[in-house]
């Protein structure tokens, strides 16, 4: 006998309304930077009033931490499908093009997070814990492509740390205009590749 599937719960008004929150949020960072954005234009956007966004949010701040963890969470699940099995290379193009599409979907988030890492420690944590899932996960992979495993400073860690910071560092230079996102990943890419097989 087929046992009766179970419904699929409706999203809560609550939950529907701080995602409203946050996309209101990521929207006003297109087009202004941080420093502009109020809880009021925040509220307003979300179509709530400055005091419903209190019961979610208690501060700006609170809102644009959440923001960040929303979307490094999708950066986190790029790094976890990056395939381990593919050749080393091709695994770097699939890091790095994954890499370069969330600077082009999420660019004005992802350059608040590190604009607001030296100030806001809870950003800081969420940023670099995604930057060190990635390194771990490139780890294995300059392993696989003959890298030292152990820690010295030309081991596959050391490299792999080196090279994901770099390629965050480029993606969110060129992620600002008159930046150039696909030169940027031709670039990281390259890079990547010559590591994994010099000469």
């Amino acid at each position: 006998m087929a046992t009766p599937r179970k419904r699929r719960a409706a999203p809560r008004k609550g939950d529907l309304r701080e995602q409203a929150i946050l996309d209101t949020a990521e929207a006003l960072l297109e087009r202004e930077h941080v420093e502009p954005m109020t809880v009021e234009t925040i509220a307003k956007g979300a179509g709530i009033s400055r005091a419903s966004l209190y019961f979610y949010f208690g501060s700006k701040q609170d809102v644009l931490t959440a923001l960040v963890a929303r979307t490094v969470a999708v950066l986190g699940q790029d790094a976890a499908s990056v395939g381990a099995d593919a050749a080393p290379a091709e695994t770097a193009r699939t890091a790095v093009r994954l890499t370069g599409q969330m600077w082009r979907d999420h660019g004005p988030v992802m350059r608040a997070a590190v604009d607001l890492s030296p100030t806001v420690p809870e950003i800081a944590r969420l940023w670099n814990e995604t930057v060190a899932a990635y390194a771990e996960v490139m780890t294995g992979v300059l392993r696989r492509a003959g890298l030292p495993g152990g820690d010295e400073p030309t081991g596959a860690a050391a490299v792999a740390r080196a090279l994901c910071w770099m390629t965050e560092r480029v993606f969110y230079h060129a992620s600002r205009p008159p930046g150039d996102l696909d030169a940027a990943a031709e670039t990281c890419a390259e890079l990547w590749r010559r590591v994994l097989a010099p000469g």
